[in-house]
This record gives C-alpha cells, structure tokens and sequence, in this order.
C-alpha cells in the first residue's frame, strides 16, 4: 500500500465531513451534534492532509541535477572567488 492515499478516498474524507455537519444541525441530541462536529473536524484535518500528501507526492525531484559535496564545494568557492575579485558597489 502506497503512503498517499488513494485519490478517491481523499475525497470521501470531505463527504464524510459534510455529512457529519448536516446530521449535526439535523439532530436535537446536544451529544450527537457534538459528536458529529468533532467527527466533521477529523474528517476535514484527514481530508486536507491527504491532498498535501498528495500534493507533495505529485513532485518528483530529478535526481541528476542535484549536486554532490564535491561540487557544491566547487560552487561556493567559485562564488566566493567572483565576490572578492568584484568590489561591493553598497555602503
């Protein structure tokens, strides 16, 4: 089973949210309707934390530009060598 959730379970949290908050103004139960709106609550908390899971799982990093020590290394000289040859122009 895969970390993110199924796309169609994501939306089924948010149906589940919405009915809760409808049986909550439906009922007369002051139990129930308290109930029901920490359950809407969770399922609304579930509901968008499986699309920001989705989200970020949708992001695929490519792993061929990242940089190895060696040339971040390389890189920070490089800068730091243009930074020093190059007068500052602020006060």
């Amino acid at each position: 089973m895969s970390p993110v959730p199924r796309r169609e379970m994501i939306w089924l949290y948010l149906l589940l949210a919405i009915a809760a908050f409808v049986v909550a103004l439906k009922t007369t139960s002051m139990v129930l309707v308290i109930v029901c709106l920490l359950a809407a609550l969770g399922f609304l908390v579930a509901w968008v934390l499986g699309l920001l899971a989705q989200r970020i799982g949708n992001q695929n990093r490519d792993v061929q530009v990242m940089l190895d020590p060696d040339a971040l290394r390389r890189l920070r000289e490089q800068a730091e060598a243009q930074r020093i040859k190059t007068p500052d122009s602020a006060p």
